[in-house]
Order: C-alpha cells, then structure tokens, then sequence
C-alpha cells in the first residue's frame, strides 16, 4: 500500500526517544536536524548520545506517563514487549510512533534524508530495503553540491520578485523555468533585476502595478 510522505514541521515540538543505544542515536540525530525538542529516556545511554547537544536525557526506565504531550515517538530499546507497548499506547493516544525495525508496530517510517541549507529530500522504500534508500540518499548528496544550493537561492529571489509583478500562474511558470534552465546550463543571470525586467519587457507586463496583486499569496501551485 505505501506510506505517504508529508513534511511536518517538529520546530520545538516533543518528540520522545526510548531507548540509549546507537540505533536510537541515530534517529535523535535526524530529528535534531530540524530543531525538535528531543527527550531521550533509557537507564543506560550511550556515548554517542552523550555528544549530542540540545536534547534532554532521562537517565531511568520508561514510564507510560512518558509520552503524555508527545508530538511523536520513537521506540528504540532491545525489548520487544517493551516497544510493543510503546506502540500500544501511542496508537491509544493517536500519536505517530516509529518503532526500529518492527514495521507492523509502526503508524510512520524514518526515511533516508538529505537536508543541505532549505533542500529537504526524503528516500523511503517503505522499510523494505534501507539499503537502496542510502544509495539513493548518497547519490542525490552529490547532485545537492554548493552550485545547486546557489542556484536555488537565486530561484527564491526570484520567485519572490515576480510574484509581485505578475498575477497569472502560467507567467510566472515559464519565467522561473527559463530561470532555471539558465542556471543549469551556467548561463546565471548577474542581476535578477535585469533578468525581472527582460521578463517584463518579453510579456509586455511594463504598465503593470509593481505591487503584489490581491490573492497571489495563495497560489496553491507554488509559483
């Protein structure tokens, strides 16, 4: 059937961690990536962990009060009865839980991520094969090279500035295309200004109101 892949923003939000090992180290790791407030709870915890900054640390068993305001939850001990009921209860309270390596006691999965500056890409084969995720996630690091980073960034400056000169989508569409297909072909306009006005004079839009056009902030297509 599949999982659907939402991006969710866990800025601050409690996300909950049972289990000190390195499996657990490394879902930590890509949840602290995007700011989460992390409480990890485990009588033992790892070094590993230990060098992790920002994260709150309960060194002691699990108590099913634990997970009382958690936004999600991650079971990551080596005692199946234990991430069995962390499921349970999760699932009681409607709160996404990941249990490593235990999909059927899982409500989501942990994907492969790539997160360079605001590029986030996600890799998932459904739990399936972890394998074929890295090796994707590894090959889509090296396309994400600093120039691709630039390149983006001047696309948002881009989009930003014509969003508040034309008001139709199918406009806007085909001038960030021609942006883009000059960036990927190293032909990056010096000013965006300039490339802006040459876009105006090219549709004809110079009589135009420069101010962002009533509504177009809610372009659902994103452009």
């Amino acid at each position: 059937m599949g999982y659907f892949p939402l991006y969710v923003d866990i800025s601050n939000k409690n996300c909950v961690v049972v289990g000190g090992g390195n499996t657990a180290a490394r879902k930590i790791e890509k949840l602290a990536l995007f700011n989460a407030k992390i409480t990890v709870i485990a009588p033992k915890i790892s070094d590993e962990i230990l060098k992790i900054k920002n994260i709150k640390i309960l060194k002691r068993e699990f108590e099913d009060s634990d997970l009382n305001g958690a936004f999600i939850v991650i079971g990551a001990t080596d005692n199946k009865n234990l991430n069995s009921k962390i499921s349970q209860i999760c699932r009681q309270k409607n709160i996404p839980v990941n249990i490593v390596d235990d999909p059927k006691n899982c409500s989501f999965y942990f994907p492969s991520i790539v997160r360079k500056n605001n590029i986030t890409v996600a890799v998932s084969t459904d739990g399936e094969a972890p394998l074929i995720a890295r090796f994707l996630r590894e090959k889509i690091e090296k396309i994400i090279d600093d120039n691709f980073i630039k390149i983006t960034e001047n696309s948002a400056e881009c989009r930003r500035k014509i969003r508040r000169i034309f008001s139709e989508e199918n406009v806007r569409k085909q001038i960030l295309e021609e942006f883009f297909e000059r960036c990927l072909h190293g032909k990056t306009p010096e000013n965006i200004d300039d490339f802006v006005q040459e876009m105006r004079d090219k549709f004809d839009n110079s009589d135009r109101d420069e101010k962002e056009p009533s509504g177009s902030c809610a372009d659902t297509n994103g452009l």
